[in-house]
């Protein structure tokens, strides 16, 4: 007799250096979130003072070199370049996804693919449907697809929640597929006249990094300033820029060489990621959020269709989407759901996937750039991402006293080696020394 084919586990414990990899992503992004949260809080109220001039003048003031068309604005500096970084960044945490994480098999990939897909899939949806049936502007389509794990983490660490670590882990891929369909959407969609002989060149210069990653050339003196003409023709060429950035981190090198202490990845990743999750994408929440709030204002988020569609698109489509995706995915490749958690605790992962704030506000500003929608799109993705935080919130709280048992559980060193003891001990295959 055959044997019943062995399932795999869903949600379990995860290894201990996959852990202490996810640890430390996500205690740079929790904080990163907090300060997301002032820089967006400091947004609207400067936005809405009685210095609200001064904050228009600010992010609308102009600088740069006009002759290598880079005369931007302050806001257009924020959104082209310093969230270059941040994909930058996004680009090397899904590299070590691929080579080393969870996206690294077929296997251990369907599950955060597949939802990540729905999840994009399921909002764009919801939108066109809500917008067509009231014949609205189907090209904000994309606003309502992105996930921001920055702000999902400052949500988890506001209302104080154990969330186990694999739940965690889980939304931190999500949001790494989730970006990379992100900058394809970018990248496919969202693109003005193109610059063929400035492309070509940013095309040149990924392949001059490729090449010196291959040789396995140091020093940041090459790289610096070859990503930075890089950046600069791939803005001319009518891309936009933040794929510069993503390119570069999925070029560079995240597998160890032997006797090699840390990879170029690495490296480039600890160094970057605290700027890009605490200077970068603040600042860009500083200059993006910024609107004018009034009850009529608030109120036509509710009325007009491409704002509805936002809103409903992340609160809705976003929660439904990932959650949806999971299920079917967990189906039909035979994964078992730790028996320590339900579906109602994905259900809340899926709600704070909603949370859709910084992409979101830039594929807004890239779909309807120079339109009268541009603020009411940005009020529906603030309203959105905080219905959706509010939602998470309520869904997770419910079920905070057995995340705390896990939490207490997976964290327990009773020798204090700095070693949980569920890796010291023989477990069942949710716990992998």
């Amino acid at each position: 007799m055959a044997d019943t084919p062995r399932r795999s586990l869903f949600l379990g414990v995860l290894p201990w250096p996959e852990r202490q990899a996810v640890a430390r992503a996500l205690r740079t992004e929790t904080l990163g979130g907090l300060v997301l949260l002032v820089a967006a809080l400091v947004a609207l109220v400067w936005a809405n003072s009685p210095l609200s001039h001064v904050y228009e003048e600010v992010r609308g003031f102009h600088f740069g070199v006009s002759e290598l068309g880079l005369d931007l604005s302050v806001q257009h500096w924020t959104a082209d370049g310093l969230l270059a970084v941040f994909f930058l960044v996004a680009g090397i945490e899904l590299k070590r996804e691929l080579v080393v994480g969870e996206l690294r098999t077929p296997a251990t990939a369907a599950l955060p693919v597949v939802a990540a897909l729905c999840g994009m899939a399921v909002p764009a949806a919801v939108y066109v449907t809500a917008v067509a049936f009231r014949d609205g502007d189907l090209v904000g389509w994309a606003v309502p697809m992105a996930t921001d794990i920055a702000f999902a983490l400052a949500v988890l660490a506001v209302i104080s929640t154990h969330l186990p670590t694999a739940l965690r882990a889980f939304l931190l891929t999500l949001a790494v597929v989730d970006d990379l369909g992100a900058i394809l959407v970018i990248a496919l969609f969202y693109t003005s006249d193109l610059n063929l002989p400035a492309l070509a060149g940013a095309m040149a210069g990924l392949a001059v990094f490729y090449l010196l990653q291959r040789l396995r050339v140091t020093g940041w003196w090459w790289y610096v300033p070859l990503g930075a003409v890089i950046w600069a023709l791939m803005y001319n060429g009518g891309i936009h820029a933040t794929v510069a950035g993503v390119a570069m981190g999925l070029i560079l090198r995240t597998r160890r060489d032997e006797g090699e202490k840390s990879s170029p990845g690495e490296r480039t990743g600890h160094l970057l990621h605290p700027f890009s999750a605490t200077v970068a994408v603040p600042l860009f929440a500083l200059f993006a959020a910024g609107i004018g709030v009034s009850p009529t204002g608030l109120g036509e988020v509710f009325t007009r269709p491409e704002a509805l569609g936002v809103v409903l698109g992340l609160v809705l489509g976003k929660t439904l989407g990932i959650f949806i995706g999971t299920y079917l995915a967990a189906r039909f490749t035979r994964a078992q759901l730790n028996p320590n958690l339900a579906w109602a605790d994905v259900l809340a992962l899926a709600a704070l996937g909603g949370i859709g704030f910084t992409v979101s506000l830039l594929i807004g500003d890239l779909a309807f750039s120079g339109s009268a929608l541009g603020e009411e799109v940005k009020a529906a993705v603030l309203v959105g991402s905080v219905l959706a935080a509010l939602l998470a919130t309520v869904l997770l709280r419910r079920r905070n006293r057995v995340y705390r048992r896990l939490y207490e559980e997976e964290n327990a060193d009773a020798d204090h080696d700095g070693i949980p003891d569920i890796y010291q001990r023989k477990t069942t295959d949710d716990a992998v020394p």
